[in-house]
């Protein structure tokens, strides 16, 4: 933490308002410390300070992620979506070792102008919102082009790239991609396990797949230059989109079925399907998502696991961390959202509850972690630098527009 953290002058989220006049105050979950510091066994001091030199000299990128503050009580977190306001976690991403972070917002929660999720007006009020506090600062800046990332590495600042976990606000008017691409969005998902016009989510009883309108809409997130995500989505439809895409694919955040059985995780065919197109798979340490059967209560070594198959799947150069982390209750926000996000997706073989994941608990801690593990199980600098971001990077020089 910096000193400018430390005696509290640095700028925190809506420092340009007036809070409790301007807009309504939480208390809000701590960017530090708020669970006990992750102990990785048997690193010694020459493999962390490796790990620290790799991480200061490589492009980090998270491709999925929550950089914001939630409130402290999960069950406030209703009302605190509704204001509109969420707050960007300037002190815990200046800690991070992030160069990039790929940020979903919470529009599954957020509720603005109604009581159910993936509302346009709540999409564009998201979007404007947090743009216009982070245009108050000068340490995080949004990413929207290749030279943006570049930027932010050269000039030791956090990127932030907005995107949507699915395209349902669009409805059945594919301009709104343009519209959206236009606001500052680079990537975006298909569905949230629900179906929607484009295509079926993976919690729907039968899967329909890519819908015509589906098929439409991915070619024009490829002529757009929109990163597609296909996390959330069946798997026939996960398979339907890297057929139908001129780009690569990301699977942002989630893990191999293979490795622990349930529709939230991926199949080796979507898998295989993703790596095909040139795309990169993200592996989720989400609460009770990405465990196994070698670690069934939730730690960074369960998602290691994920990482280990995968890896060896597809090739280590289409695999990278899409950690799904954020500061506060994780577990918390499942209970509290179970009824939106539709959780009986992660239902499965029985495992033991965890209050946290250890060693991947918040985007603060997980890349110094998973860079300490990866040089403890004796991977080369390049194959680290690959999967901490260089990976993502090759993808997006083919998505993205010049």
């Amino acid at each position: 933490m910096s000193a400018a953290e430390a005696d509290g002058s640095a700028y925190t989220a809506y420092g340009y308002l007036t809070p409790g006049e301007d807009y309504k105050t939480f208390d809000l979950a701590p960017e530090f410390a708020r669970v006990p510091p992750y102990v990785a066994e048997q690193i010694t001091p020459e493999e962390s300070a490796r790990a620290e030199a790799l991480l200061d000299s490589s492009l980090v990128i998270s491709l999925h992620d929550h950089p914001v503050r939630f409130p402290a009580d999960m069950a406030d977190t209703p009302e605190y979506n509704r204001t509109g306001r969420q707050h960007t976690a300037y002190a815990g991403l200046a800690a991070s070792k992030m160069n990039v972070v790929f940020d979903n917002m919470m529009d599954g929660t957020a509720c603005v102008t109604g009581n159910a999720p993936w509302r346009w007006t709540d999409i564009i009020t998201d979007l404007g919102m947090r743009q216009a506090d982070l245009a108050h600062q000068d340490d995080v800046i949004v990413v929207r082009t290749l030279g943006d990332i570049d930027q932010a590495y050269e000039h030791g600042k956090v990127g932030v790239v907005f995107g949507l976990e699915a395209a349902t606000p669009i409805e059945n008017e594919i301009d709104r991609l343009d519209v959206l691409f236009g606001l500052g969005l680079r990537q975006i998902g298909i569905a949230y396990s629900d179906a929607n016009a484009l295509g079926s989510g993976l919690s729907e009883p039968s899967d329909g797949g890519l819908t015509a309108f589906g098929h439409r809409a991915v070619t024009r997130m490829n002529k757009l230059g929109l990163a597609i995500d296909v996390s959330h989505s069946s798997d026939r439809t996960g398979l339907d989109v890297c057929a139908q895409s001129s780009k690569p694919v990301f699977m942002t955040h989630a893990g191999a079925r293979a490795v622990w059985d349930t529709s939230r995780m991926k199949p080796d065919d979507v898998l295989r399907a993703i790596a095909e197109t040139g795309g990169v798979i993200g592996m989720s340490a989400a609460p009770h998502t990405t465990l196994s059967q070698a670690h069934p209560h939730h730690t960074i070594e369960s998602v290691m696991d994920h990482f280990l198959y995968c890896a060896d799947l597809v090739g280590i150069e289409h695999v990278a961390f899409g950690p799904d982390t954020l500061y506060g209750d994780h577990v918390g926000l499942h209970r509290v959202f179970s009824h939106l996000l539709n959780m009986s997706s992660i239902s499965g073989p029985s495992f033991p509850r965890v209050d946290y994941v250890d060693g991947l608990e918040n985007p603060t801690e997980n890349f110094p972690n998973i860079c300490e593990w990866l040089v403890h199980r004796g991977f080369g600098d390049e194959e680290i630098r690959a999967v901490l971001g260089g990976n993502i990077l090759r993808a997006l020089k083919e998505i993205w527009p010049r």
